[in-house]
């Protein structure tokens, strides 16, 4: 089985002469990145061990333990950088990662499966869960008053559907 990794930057550009990278932060707890050790970067992502992190001016800066210069930290222009799932920063209670809920089958709270979560969209306002079943898509607002309960024990979410957005 295959390591389950999350995207946490992209490399801009090296910084410095030391071979250190300058990201594009795509995680919303940069500085938990300090308490890694291992990043993996490339397609397919290859280790490198994690040698410091820091925030600069709202942009995140890494160093690799094995890139110790600017023409090897140029190499990694445009890739991504991932860490282990399981090294994720930990949530507060009733908060998941887009990566935990992806999957989940959906069931009303009468028990009618609806279909599967393929893909949550972040509005301004809350999230919407894409579900794809055998009724086509339905698009959920991710509120308490629809989503009732997300088990991830039990790898099942319980909604309520308003009414008007499924076809009678």
């Amino acid at each position: 089985m295959p390591i389950e990794l999350l995207a946490v930057g992209r490399v801009l550009r090296p910084h410095g002469v030391r071979g250190d990278l300058l990201l594009e932060t795509l995680t919303d707890f940069p500085q938990h990145l300090s308490e890694v050790e291992t990043v993996y970067l490339g397609d397919p992502p290859s280790a490198h061990p994690l040698a410091a992190a820091r925030l600069h001016r709202g942009q995140l800066i890494l160093r690799l333990a094995d890139v110790l210069d600017r023409a090897a930290a140029d190499a990694f222009r445009g890739q991504l950088v991932q860490i282990k799932a399981a090294a994720a920063a930990p949530l507060p209670p009733n908060t998941y990662y887009h990566h935990q809920l992806l999957g989940l089958p959906i069931v009303t709270e009468a028990g009618e499966p609806l279909g599967v979560l393929t893909e949550v969209l972040e509005t301004g306002a809350n999230d919407v869960y894409v579900v794809q079943g055998p009724g086509g898509e339905l698009l959920l607002p991710a509120i308490r008053s629809v989503i009732l309960r997300i088990d991830l024990a039990a790898r099942q979410i319980t909604v309520r559907v308003p009414d008007g957005l499924r076809e009678p």
